[in-house]
């Protein structure tokens, strides 16, 4: 778990032991006992797999490709998360990404613990025969601890439903005659994957801004204006105002967040900016995301880099620094690339007021606090981008009952689902002096400790 996550976890179990209208029947020792263990439970994962994925590649040569499954906790649920193909993967980064799973799990009520996995590798790297021979090692090594009611990964980032389908197949082929539809989720929809997953995520990240804005504040507009609260004054400043959108990503996250807020009837917003590995495009006149999507699809998933290119698919676009994305003199920025983009070093280049974490993790601890302070909204990781383990949870129930869903049935209980989740948490956000963040994760905390404590696992 990183640093932030770990004194985040901690001030809101420091917050809730001094409540004592919180699990009101632990008191004096026995209280202080019992949230030392939710500390040590919450703050390490259950498990920590790690294993030497031997791959014999098509030039001849084999090689050993390290690859992890951390398993955080599993008290609401079978473990949960995604896989991540990057060459950045490390023991660290996945137990954090799976304490996070298991915090947005509880602040949704999506009955899953919290997991992660990754191999360390660069997906362009490699030819589609040796990725599928190295999807199925993963699903060999790993098989004793996956499954429908164990642990169910999803795709991250340099994965997707091709990767899923193959590891449902090779783990169909280890456990003959056993349920495996629910093994996997963000598989493609002839293989029991559900309609609307893969954009799910991103769909999500630009509802939970469109809420915020146009739900909430409109409808909350006399309690935000008779409160002090510093966030309160940024949700109505930008509420009725024409809104410079920017997008680092133009991945399944960004791209699909991005063409949300091209479309959207009811903000006044329009996308400046959007970035990839590559580069940042600029048009302060509002660039034609659809262009863009169209260009990605058919490019391998970037984006134009040349004058030409550009010329040839009819984008206007100035062709910038890929790291100006976060520097742009936009009200709104959306983070849907890595973790740790926005760092103590590029904190005080930042000039958007309102940030969505579509990304898990973007923001290191000192420049949110920065930038919290300066009473920028920060719409965090396991509030925003919770709408792919949403979807992922009903492919799971879909998969289970062979019945689906169609896509509009898919969105229709995706924003339901979220929008519950807002009704809770904004409400005492703007009503007391904490960050967003630390909101939700008071609001998670209280989930996890009150199940925890119930299933006797605090003494």
């Amino acid at each position: 778990m990183s640093n932030q996550t770990r004194f985040i976890v901690q001030e809101s179990l420091d917050a809730l032991m001094e409540d004592t209208t919180f699990l009101p029947s632990l008191k004096d020792a026995a209280r202080k006992q019992a949230f030392t263990s939710l500390g040590a439970i919450l703050s390490t994962p259950n498990h920590l797999h790690k294993s030497f994925l031997r791959i014999a590649l098509e030039n001849g040569s084999v090689v050993r490709i390290p690859a992890f499954r951390a398993q955080h906790n599993n008290a609401l649920g079978p473990y949960k998360g995604g896989i991540r193909f990057h060459e950045s993967v490390n023991e660290e980064e996945v137990i954090n990404l799976a304490s996070l799973m298991t915090l947005k799990n509880a602040l949704h009520d999506v009955p899953f613990g919290g997991g992660k996995g990754g191999i360390v590798i660069d997906s362009r790297s490699y030819s589609e025969k040796e990725l599928h021979l190295i999807c199925k090692k993963y699903v060999q090594y790993f098989s004793d601890i996956l499954g429908p009611d164990k642990d169910i990964p999803a795709p991250d980032v340099g994965s997707g439903e091709r990767e899923m389908d193959w590891m449902m197949a090779e783990y169909k082929s280890i456990r003959p005659g056993q349920v495996y539809k629910g093994s996997f989720t963000g598989k493609s929809v002839v293989n029991g994957g559900s309609l609307g997953r893969r954009e799910a995520t991103g769909k999500g990240v630009y509802f939970s801004f469109r809420y915020l804005l146009h739900d909430f504040v409109k409808q909350q507009r006399k309690f935000l204006n008779g409160t002090s609260n510093i966030f309160a004054k940024t949700a109505l400043e930008f509420e009725e105002k024409p809104l410079k959108l920017a997008v680092q990503g133009f991945g399944n996250v960004g791209s699909v967040a991005a063409l949300e807020a091209y479309q959207c009837q009811h903000l006044q917003n329009k996308v400046v900016a959007v970035s990839d590995r590559n580069v940042t495009l600029y048009n302060g006149d509002g660039l034609d995301i659809p262009a863009l999507v169209k260009f990605v699809s058919v490019s391998g998933g970037d984006l134009p880099t040349s004058e030409q290119q550009l010329l040839d698919a009819e984008i206007k676009a100035e062709i910038r620094n890929r790291d100006e994305v976060l520097q742009l003199e936009v009200d709104v920025l959306i983070l849907a690339a890595l973790e740790d983009q926005i760092h103590n070093d590029n904190k005080e280049k930042i000039k958007a007021s309102i940030i969505v974490e579509g990304a898990n993790a973007p923001i290191t601890s000192e420049a949110d606090n920065y930038l919290s302070e300066k009473g920028v909204i920060i719409i965090p990781d396991i509030l925003a981008n919770a709408g792919g383990v949403i979807v992922s949870y009903f492919e799971w129930i879909q998969g289970r009952e062979t019945q689906f869903y169609t896509e509009e049935q898919v969105y229709k209980l995706l924003i339901e689902k979220m929008t519950h989740t807002f009704e809770t948490i904004l409400p005492v956000f703007f009503g007391d002096p904490f960050p967003l963040r630390q909101n939700c994760y008071i609001h998670s905390v209280m989930k996890l400790s009150t199940v925890l404590f119930r299933q006797g696992k605090l003494y």
